[in-house]
């Protein structure tokens, strides 16, 4: 029976009578008369069942819905029930739907140009530092902190996962991803999107797909053989949409193979909804919807509305369903996944938190820092330093404030105390970028943790200046700092602001001068044969001067390892000049993918480049060793091995499964790895096994990963450029689903 308006008429007339409202209260009948609420039913029963008690006019409420800042509406009033955030979808009280109050992102919950006046979130250290961890816990960890304190906030989507590869080291998003490896990224980013949704908060995954650069971003044709596509970019978007089954996709700006992202029928329905049978909803990043057709084409959530030329998903999405040229079906479909979605995630069955543990938070952050930061060189173990230096010149990076972290959509406001320093600029995300420095001092770390140390702090403006004072301390620290954003590339590898002058004349003057990078993405080092250690903190978050101050003096072991390769320079990329950097706003262009899957330390192998520093390096205050290797075949390459700590201090280490021959011969991949903690002299056996996925090509004309039957060569390395010890296995012929 379907309870329409006859029965709730009915029910009015009789209402008066206090025993009917005392059963109309209880919760049997309430799921009698709502059938979707009955909790045993699977999200997508219920999403059936509440899906066609919807009128036309409510589906097509649930398809789009505005960006939900002031300054977006003519009056400065946001709709009803609407919350100060990226974006908003009213619900529909008579059927008990709520509404879709969105923010962004991964690395916190926003608060974008502080439109919430006194709201504060934790800020996580950068994606790219998460992937530095190499530790999915870690990313489970702190995706619940963001899950948590969106709900607590009265947000239930969230605008994160984002799991792009890095196939170019001057992209502005880089740090809201996780590297140029698929398995990395999609292993750490799918736990992060399975603890935000541990909170009962909707997650998203993002930028689908191959949104690589920012430049020219809404009108860049990104251009790819299929079989590449498939072993790269949407090989780390499937496993991380397999691990963490984010509730949504976020299609990206970019034209992929000659059409938009959000409007691309391949990408959208043959891949995602068709061979990876994805059961949610596919959301538009803000501004990406060109036409009502997109909804054919794969596309179920108009977002931000108000920055696409109509608003494609309301009154012309109704016309097309009322003439057919939308089938009524695709629009049903349409909500059913929104739904779907929300009563996965908990959004109908549970109430938001009052309140959460903003010191426990803070703790995580700090935890992810401590082992996100990449010891890059150590030179006669200048690090730790804390038993014998007696003076230090700490210079530069505003390292009395506080630590740097991205800008755009995803910077997050820790506290009231930020240093912001406007980089002015014009374009559509000019509004929204600040350099901005949480309130973790390096400099107030490093002297609360060494009282009885000397440490003086100079701005670095003037290198002759720094050269003058250098030659009075024990040590020089030089903070250096880069800069990224969303809408914009970084133009080169170098650091800005002429800090590479800044440390040759620190290091000239003090043999003793070590460097502590902040940075978005890989950068250049000329000056590195002239210092004995660098270390890479990335965009640390909140606790980031802390984390820094206890790599430092030796209180942390650092862990860190490196999810992207750091190039010698530029010339050993495949695009030297980044594409479309002269062209109009407007004007479409070709980004040619010529390197296929081999993205990052996969092309260093294949032509016998020497990088910088290679994918997966970082070293220790201790040593660790490998040893007792055992590797078995059959469906897939599984192997043992111990670990062992040889050096004198705990520590933690992660060890790299790599793929280095198939068959068809030499080949470079991680098809596995792990962290472990071992005190001195400690060991322990790590077992792993590959995913098929990974010894495998994808055939594009059976439509299936084609693992060929054969010998096999893996090793056990501590990162992409040694050769590790190794060990084969006959792996047998088979037929995986795409």
């Amino acid at each position: 029976m379907t309870f329409g308006t006859s029965f709730r008429s009915a029910l009015k007339a009789v209402a008066a009578t206090a025993p009917l409202l005392a059963l109309l209260s209880t919760p049997s009948f309430a799921q009698t008369a709502q059938p979707w609420l009955n909790k045993a039913l699977s999200a997508d029963e219920r999403a059936s069942l509440l899906e066609q008690e919807l009128t036309l006019d409510e589906r097509i409420g649930l398809v789009h819905g505005p960006m939900a800042l002031p300054f977006f509406f003519k009056d400065g009033k946001l709709p009803d029930g609407a919350m100060a955030a990226a974006g908003y979808i009213p619900g529909i009280p008579r059927l008990g739907i709520p509404a879709q109050r969105e923010s962004d992102a991964s690395l916190g919950v926003t608060n974008p140009m502080g439109v919430r006046p006194g709201d504060f979130a934790t800020a996580l250290p950068s994606s790219l530092a998460l992937a530095a961890t190499f530790n999915p816990q870690i990313a489970y960890d702190g995706g619940a902190v963001v899950g948590l304190e969106a709900r607590v906030k009265g947000i239930n989507v969230q605008l994160a996962g984002g799991v792009n590869l890095a196939r170019d080291p001057r992209n502005g998003r880089n740090f809201e991803y996780a590297g140029e490896d698929p398995l990395l990224a999609g292993t750490l980013v799918g736990e992060s999107i399975r603890g935000i949704q541990s909170q009962n908060v909707v997650s998203t995954i993002k930028h689908y797909a191959l949104n690589g650069q920012e430049t020219g971003r809404n009108v860049a044709n990104s251009v790819i053989g299929e079989q590449a596509l498939r072993e790269s970019d949407l090989l780390a978007f499937q496993i991380a949409i397999e691990k963490g089954q984010p509730g949504s996709v976020m299609c990206a700006y970019n034209l992929v193979n000659g059409a938009y992202a959000c409007g691309n029928d391949f990408l959208l329905n043959k891949v995602l909804k068709g061979d990876w049978g994805y059961k949610g909803y596919v959301m538009s990043d803000w501004g990406a919807v060109k036409s009502t057709d997109f909804a054919v084409k794969g596309l179920d959530q108009q977002s931000g509305e108000q920055l696409d030329k109509e608003i494609w998903f309301g009154a012309p999405l109704k016309a097309a369903v009322e003439n057919g040229t939308v089938p009524a079906a695709r629009l049903s479909d349409m909500t059913h996944r929104i739904l779907r979605s929300m009563f996965a995630a908990g959004l109908f069955d549970t109430q938001a938190p009052a309140s959460y543990d903003a010191a426990r938070h803070a703790g995580v952050a700090k935890a992810e820092a401590d082992e996100a930061i990449v010891l890059l060189k150590n030179d006669g173990q200048i690090l730790p330093f804390a038993r014998t230096a007696k003076s230090i010149l700490i210079v530069g990076g505003h390292a009395d404030a506080g630590v740097i972290s991205g800008g755009g959509s995803s910077q997050v406001t820790a506290g009231p105390d930020q240093l912001v320093i406007s980089p002015g600029g014009e374009g559509p995300m000019a509004m929204f970028n600040r350099v901005n420095y949480h309130p973790s001092s390096p400099l107030k770390a490093l002297r609360a943790r060494l009282p009885d140390t000397r440490i003086a702090f100079d701005t670095g403006q003037y290198p002759e200046e720094v050269a003058r004072k250098a030659k009075a301390y024990d040590l020089v620290i030089v903070f250096a700092t880069q800069w990224a954003g969303e809408g914009e590339d970084v133009p080169s590898l170098a650091l800005p602001n002429g800090q590479n002058a800044l440390i040759e004349a620190a290091a000239a003057a003090n043999p003793k001068t070590i460097v502590v990078l902040e940075t978005g993405n890989a950068v250049s080092m000329p000056w590195l044969n002239k210092v004995p250690a660098v270390i890479e903190a990335w965009y640390p978050g909140q606790q980031g001067g802390e984390a820094i101050a206890d790599i430092l003096t030796g209180a942390t072991n650092p862990s860190g390892h490196l999810p992207v390769t750091f190039p010698a320079s530029i010339d050993q990329y495949p695009r030297v000049d980044i594409p479309g950097l002269d062209l109009g706003p407007t004007e479409q262009f070709d980004v040619v993918y010529e390197e296929g899957a081999d993205v990052g330390y996969r092309r260093f192998a294949k032509l016998g480049m020497k990088p910088l520093f290679p994918f997966g390096h970082g070293l220790s205050y201790t040593q660790f060793s490998y040893g007792n290797l055992q590797v078995s075949g059959g469906s897939t390459v599984s192997m043992t091995f111990t670990v062992t700590n040889t050096g004198k201090v705990k520590g933690k280490d992660a060890p790299q499964l790599y793929l280095n021959a198939t068959p068809g011969g030499q080949a470079k991949r991680l098809i596995g790895f792990s962290k472990v903690e071992l005190a001195p002299g400690e060991s322990k056996t790590i077992s792993l096994a590959a995913d098929p996925r990974l010894l495998a090509n994808f055939d594009t004309a059976s439509n299936s990963w084609v693992v060929a039957g054969g010998t096999y060569t893996v090793a056990v390395a501590e990162d992409a450029g040694q050769a590790g010890i190794a060990g084969t296995a006959t792996v047998k012929a088979q037929k995986l689903k795409p």
